[in-house]
């Protein structure tokens, strides 16, 4: 399911948390992340998505059956990630070289803010937020034909292109001759 209502954007799926669908699920969430055009926040969140799917995996019972819910709001990505077992996560304290028991730990250190609750059916809910740095509106994309850029080099002493002009080939050439090399 995805909706999109004023500024809030949602997305949701459901799945049985085995390999192959957390692989499925990570390259829908980073499409949907895409779209949205929160790209700084596809690793991030695929990370996260993958340690608590892999908990899904690991520890819940009676099933595996699990839901992944992205919402976007004011700024914030909530990432969420519900199952039908009632025993909620703790970060454990684990060995520097242990191979196992880090994955709430990364999702902890990562994230702005995490947390779990219960829920009356007797699942649970763990979810992280990430915040996102502004985003562009689609509309206000240049095109890449139409983009300036002003080439900054401290050491040139020639003048380098303002960033009303527009950076062309030409412009290109001349900013790098303009440029001192280092040798």
């Amino acid at each position: 399911m995805i909706s999109t209502e004023g500024n809030q954007r949602q997305c949701a799926l459901e799945l049985e948390a085995l390999p192959s669908r957390i692989q499925q699920v990570r390259r829908i969430v980073a499409a949907q992340l895409r779209y949205w055009r929160l790209h700084p926040l596809i690793d991030p969140t695929l990370v996260g998505i993958t340690e608590l799917l892999a908990n899904v995996h690991r520890h819940a019972r009676p099933d595996k059956r699990c839901s992944v819910e992205l919402s976007f709001a004011s700024g914030w990505l909530t990432i969420a990630v519900s199952d039908n077992d009632p025993r909620l996560p703790r970060v454990r304290d684990f060995e520097p070289l242990a191979t196992c028991g880090r994955g709430l730990a990364m999702v902890v250190s990562m994230s702005d803010s995490w947390g779990t609750e219960s829920l009356p059916d007797g699942g649970k809910v763990v979810w992280f937020t990430l915040r996102a740095e502004a985003t562009v509106p689609a509309r206000q994309v240049a095109e890449p034909s139409s983009v300036t850029a002003r080439k900054v080099s401290p050491r040139a002493e020639t003048a380098l292109p303002e960033p009303s002009e527009r950076w062309t080939p030409e412009v290109e050439r001349e900013a790098a001759d303009a440029v001192p090399l280092l040798v």
